[in-house]
């Protein structure tokens, strides 16, 4: 793409905030007036034709004014919005997420997915940190009548994960402090699919010759790992989705066929997982611009997520919306909400 002039720069940015704020093609009189651009609507309108011939601005019917095209906008988040990106709307993000207490990170990442999505009216979505890579911090067994026993995972990111397990025998107290203790020594440190892999190696003569009972019951560790190690591998609760209703407002769905679509993708976890499991390899805030997705179901839509870190674990938290959208607030509420995740978090 040909450099842009300073007019042109002017003028594409006008477009975009006109377009993002009325969800009508901008014409020449009418950004003329608006932005007191100090050129005549001519000028404006033969500058029109030529960001119109580079591909940045299209017309959606013969008399009307101009739309941004996907690289309209990708022109306008890379070149033209720096110059007044809102440093507050950070803040508006942490005020909403402040709450009492020390939420798990399941809980504070689903919120957190809520309330963006309400305050950017698009859809707030995020990937919780993958619970086969979350790193063991220490396991503690509790047992109960019955011949049960409450195994505890304590995961490094401050998650917890609980099951109850029959043991074919009565465990002393101090046998089943002693098989803890075995455990935490071998496994903590690790991540659930390490140690998933590894047990039954990392359990291999662990307990002392003339401790019989011990020796059963790590055994039956190792032979119902997957049992106890079942913390879940991110298919099922990884995914978190806001509310479709507030995009379900906005004018781009207003057809039928759109709106359809749109619920389509909701149901669709699949492509969402898939979409924001790529960005879990990239650093920064992502954007993703209508046909530069690889998926078609999104060529009308932006993605724009950031990354958060808790505890050593990494997920994605961001919005999905329609192409016509107040790219600078959002990128600043998004970025707010990913500082706050990783904060919160880890306590910090």
């Amino acid at each position: 793409m040909a450099a842009l002039t300073e007019r042109e720069q002017r003028i594409l940015e006008a477009v975009v905030r006109a377009y993002v704020e009325t969800a009508e093609p901008a014409g020449s009189r009418a950004l003329t007036r608006r932005f007191r651009l100090g050129i005549s609507p001519a000028t404006v309108r033969n500058t029109m034709s030529d960001l119109e011939a580079k591909g940045l601005l299209y017309h959606p019917h013969t008399s009307a004014g101009r739309v941004p095209t996907d690289l309209g906008y990708r022109t306008f988040v890379n070149d033209l919005m720096a110059r007044r990106r809102d440093a507050d709307a950070g803040d508006d993000i942490r005020d909403q997420l402040a709450v009492d207490g020390a939420p798990g990170v399941e809980e504070l990442v689903g919120r957190a997915a809520q309330v963006l999505g309400v305050i950017t009216r698009e859809l707030g979505v995020a990937v919780a940190p993958r619970l086969d890579d979350a790193v063991l911090e220490r396991m503690e067994l509790v047992s109960l009548a019955d011949k049960k026993v409450l195994v505890v995972l304590v995961l490094r990111s401050g998650a917890a994960r609980a099951i109850y397990m029959d043991v074919p025998l009565d465990v002393p107290a101090d046998t089943l402090a002693a098989v803890a203790q075995i455990l935490n020594e071998r496994l903590a440190g690790s991540t659930i699919s390490e140690i998933r892999s590894t047990l039954p190696v990392r359990l291999r003569d662990s307990a002392a010759a003339d401790d019989r009972t011990a020796a059963e019951v790590i055994d039956l560790f190792v032979r119902s790992a997957e049992i106890w190690l079942d913390v879940g591998t991110g298919e099922e609760t990884d995914l978190h989705l806001g509310r479709a209703s507030v995009l379900a407002h906005q004018p781009e769905f207003s057809s039928g066929e759109r709106l359809r679509g749109l619920l389509e993708l909701v149901e669709r976890k699949d492509i969402l997982r898939t979409v924001l499991g790529r960005r879990l390899g990239e650093e920064g805030l992502q954007i993703t611009i209508g046909a530069e997705h690889e998926e078609s179901v999104l060529s009308d839509l932006t993605v724009i997520t950031s990354k958060y870190r808790i505890g050593g674990q990494e997920g994605v938290i961001g919005v999905i919306g329609p192409t016509r959208m107040a790219y600078d607030r959002v990128i600043e509420l998004v970025e707010g909400a990913s500082r706050f995740v990783s904060e919160a978090g880890t306590g910090s």
